[in-house]
């Protein structure tokens, strides 16, 4: 996979992401925090746990030290979608930066993830795009769990597909929006 499709996806994510956030911030405090018989956790957890997961498994692919990528984020540092807002907004930035970064040539590679004793480690070993894609792909399964949860709680996001991002996205080129 390129590099220049994978920017897309994650553009894409991100799109969903800024979404969900708009919709979550209209929630009181506790609607935020409101236990889930739908899906692992509530909504604040769900968008923490996204986030977490974008951020731990860069810095994995980035070769830091497990202590870095093994540490969960603690929900009990986003009191607010604001919070969570700002911290995310500031990972955006820094993920965009990291993917500009690769080249193709590199994420053709097979890329050897270091053993942990924190997390899985898998036998087979994959280019490093797999990994990359990874992270999309479970911050969009995240990020649908977190639109089924605000429909329930009247705040629908709207649609979320890949087409209506890229609608959404021709419209910002040409201006119109």
């Amino acid at each position: 996979m390129r590099r220049k499709d994978l920017e897309t996806l994650f553009d894409f994510s991100y799109w969903m992401k800024d979404r969900i956030l708009d919709r979550a911030g209209r929630l009181t405090g506790a609607e935020f925090t409101v236990p889930s018989a739908l899906t692992t956790r509530d909504l604040r957890g769900t968008l923490v746990h996204t986030l977490d997961v974008e951020l731990s498994w860069r810095a994995r692919l980035q070769r830091e030290p497990e202590a870095v990528w093994k540490k969960a984020l603690p929900v009990t540092d986003y009191p607010s979608v604001a919070a969570l807002a700002d911290h995310w907004r500031r990972d955006e930035a820094e993920m965009r930066a990291w993917l500009a970064s690769l080249d193709d040539d590199l994420l053709a590679r097979e890329f050897d993830l270091m053993a942990s004793a924190a997390t899985a480690t898998p036998e087979e070993r994959y280019p490093l795009w797999y990994y990359v894609l990874h992270i999309h792909t479970h911050t969009q399964q995240q990020l649908s769990d977190a639109a089924v949860l605000l429909t329930r709680m009247g705040q629908s996001p709207g649609n979320v597909e890949f087409l209506d991002y890229a609608d959404a996205a021709r419209a910002r080129a040409a201006g119109r929006t």
